[in-house]
C-alpha cells in the first residue's frame, strides 16, 4: 500500500506544480496603466484588427514573441510603454490603431525579469498575432546594446514557466513573425499592415529555442 501512494503521489505531484513559480525565477510586478480607456482602446484594436468582438481584452496565450526594445533603459521603456494611447512620435503604426504599443513582460540587460501587464490580457506587440501572443521585450537594439548571456538565461527560463502555465505551441523572434502570413494563425484584416522587424537576430534566437529542446515546440511555419 505504501509503494502505491508513493506511485501516486509521484505522479499527481508534477499536475500540482505545473505553472508554478520555480525557485530560480523572480519576476518584479510592475504595471502600466490599464484603465477604462486602454481596455476600450484594446478592444476597439481586437475589433478592428482581427474582427474579434469580445467584453474583455483577453487572450488565450498559445505563442511567445521575442523582441528588443532599441530603447536603451527599462525606465525609458516603461515610460514608453504607460500612456493608454499611442505617442505621437509612433506615427508609423498610427494606421493600426491608436491603442498604445506594450508587452506582458520586460527582461532589463542584467536578466531581472519585470511584469507590466497580466499575461492573459493583449499588449500591442506583434501585428497579426497579439490575439494570442505574449511579448517579451529586451532592453537591446542588436548593435551597441547586443542580447545578453543573462537576457538569454531569463528569457529561457521565463518562457520554460509560461509554458506550464498555458499551450504554448511556437517561441518567435519578432523578425520571424512574417513567417505566421500565410497561416490560419494570422488575423490582421488589412493585407498592406505590416513592418519588417530584425529582432531579435537570429543567431538568438536559434540559441534560445535550443534551451527549449526540451518543450516539443512547433517549429515555425
Amino acid at each position: 500500500m505504501k509503494k502505491l501512494i508513493l506511485c501516486l503521489l509521484a505522479v499527481i505531484m508534477p499536475l500540482y506544480a505545473k505553472g508554478s513559480m520555480p525557485d530560480d525565477l523572480v519576476i518584479i510586478q510592475k504595471p502600466i496603466i490599464f484603465d477604462d480607456e486602454r481596455k476600450a482602446l484594446t478592444l476597439q484594436y481586437m475589433k478592428q484588427r482581427y474582427g474579434m468582438v469580445q467584453d474583455e481584452p483577453t487572450i488565450e496565450p498559445k505563442m511567445v514573441v521575442v523582441h528588443w526594445t532599441v530603447i536603451p533603459t527599462f525606465a525609458k521603456t516603461f515610460d514608453a510603454f504607460n500612456p493608454p494611447q499611442l505617442p505621437a512620435t509612433r506615427e508609423g503604426i498610427r494606421a493600426g490603431g491608436e491603442l498604445n504599443v506594450s508587452s506582458q513582460f520586460v527582461i532589463d540587460r542584467d536578466g531581472t525579469i519585470y511584469q507590466l501587464m497580466p499575461e492573459t490580457i493583449m499588449a500591442r506587440h506583434t501585428i497579426g498575432l497579439n490575439y494570442t501572443a505574449i511579448g517579451i521585450e529586451n532592453i537591446a537594439d542588436g548593435d551597441g546594446l547586443p542580447m545578453t548571456d543573462a537576457q538569454l538565461d531569463a528569457n529561457s527560463r521565463l518562457i520554460r514557466y509560461l509554458a506550464g502555465k498555458y499551450p504554448i505551441e511556437y517561441v518567435l523572434g519578432h523578425s520571424e513573425y512574417y513567417r505566421f502570413r500565410d497561416t490560419d494563425w494570422w488575423k490582421e484584416t488589412d493585407d498592406s499592415y505590416f513592418t519588417e522587424k530584425n529582432d531579435p537576430d537570429i543567431a538568438f534566437m536559434n540559441r534560445l529555442r535550443s534551451t527549449l529542446s526540451d518543450l516539443a515546440l512547433t517549429p515555425l511555419p
